[in-house]
């Protein structure tokens, strides 16, 4: 779709679209630039309250992946006027209005449209050293991978959409969904050992890899054993209670995906499944990996190991 569109030829625009990266950067002076993100969607939970929370912590999290901080956020809006209570958009607002504050950014305005489907988002501005930006490309050949959260959101969803979500599954997966990716964020950034990193959303954690592989010019092998995942998803994936955003994340990526011919489809699509602010997918050195991890999990954060980074002609192999 963008392969059309001319790459900006300011030097001051350190990145755009070309690998598809999680935000666009600007350089402001020697050491400060501008990090620039937008990301909006329609309810993936019926309380507006938790749609709105579950909205703002996913429009931030792009700031995180770049190894940047938040500035402050503008909100978009769009809402049926007249079809729905306005007290749902004020609860929507609200959601969003806590997740920017755990965030440390204020919301200093916004644009809002009268549209048959309520949709919530923000455009997030962040700011970043030139020389400390993580990008999604950059991995190295030896580099530990590390998944900072648990798989699942797009299956569980569909299975509230269909009435069909265990509550406790429905209640695990909203709480992963909303959780900010600031500690993550922060914690990788701070380490000086991250090589690449991005968040894991719409494409699933095999596409976003794949965009890293591609990107970094290597093989990523991914231990299907180690990815966690949500209790009880894969049984839904079994059932075929999958988005189809998942499975076509999953026909998409196939060409480049080596697949043991033992592994179920359903834990195919769970690799695949689309997520709502996901965690942060790292190419890390391997040496301080380990302590890296454990880092993360004594700031609560659902931190694994979950593959390397090795030579060879951009790929995905799942081991």
């Amino acid at each position: 779709m963008l392969r059309g569109i001319e790459r900006s030829s300011d030097p001051r625009a350190l990145v755009g679209h070309e690998t598809h990266d999680d935000a666009a950067v600007y350089q402001l002076s020697g050491d400060q630039a501008v990090v620039e993100t937008v990301d909006f969607f329609t309810p993936v939970v019926d309380d507006p309250w938790t749609f709105g929370r579950i909205a703002g912590a996913n429009a931030f999290s792009d700031i995180w992946a770049m190894g940047a901080r938040p500035l402050f956020a503008l909100n978009l809006v769009g809402f049926p006027v007249g079809k729905l209570p306005l007290e749902v958009l004020t609860a929507i607002l609200r959601g969003g209005a806590d997740a920017a504050r755990e965030a440390g950014a204020p919301i200093l305005g916004g644009h809002s449209i009268d549209d048959p489907e309520p949709k919530y988002g923000m455009a997030v501005t962040g700011l970043v050293h030139p020389a400390r930006i993580l990008r999604n490309v950059g991995a190295r050949p030896g580099d530990a991978l590390l998944l900072t959260k648990p798989l699942g959101a797009g299956i569980v969803t569909t299975a509230i959409k269909r009435g069909t979500a265990p509550p406790a599954l429905a209640e695990r997966a909203i709480q992963v969904m909303a959780a900010l990716n600031k500690v993550a964020g922060e914690i990788l950034a701070a380490s000086g050992a991250v090589h690449a990193l991005t968040d894991v959303t719409g494409f699933g954690l095999l596409g976003h890899a794949w965009e890293m592989a591609e990107g970094s010019g290597l093989v990523l092998q991914l231990r299907a054993r180690d990815v966690p995942v949500q209790d009880g998803v894969r049984e839904l994936a079994a059932q075929d209670v999958v988005p189809g955003g998942s499975k076509a994340n999953l026909r998409w990526v196939e060409p480049h995906v080596r697949f043991p011919a033992d592994l179920p489809l359903a834990d195919r699509l769970v690799l695949a499944d689309a997520q709502t602010n996901g965690g942060l997918l790292a190419a890390v050195e391997a040496g301080t990996a380990a302590a890296l991890v454990e880092r993360l999990r004594a700031a609560g954060v659902e931190a694994a190991l979950i593959g390397e980074a090795v030579a060879g002609p951009p790929a995905l192999e799942i081991g």
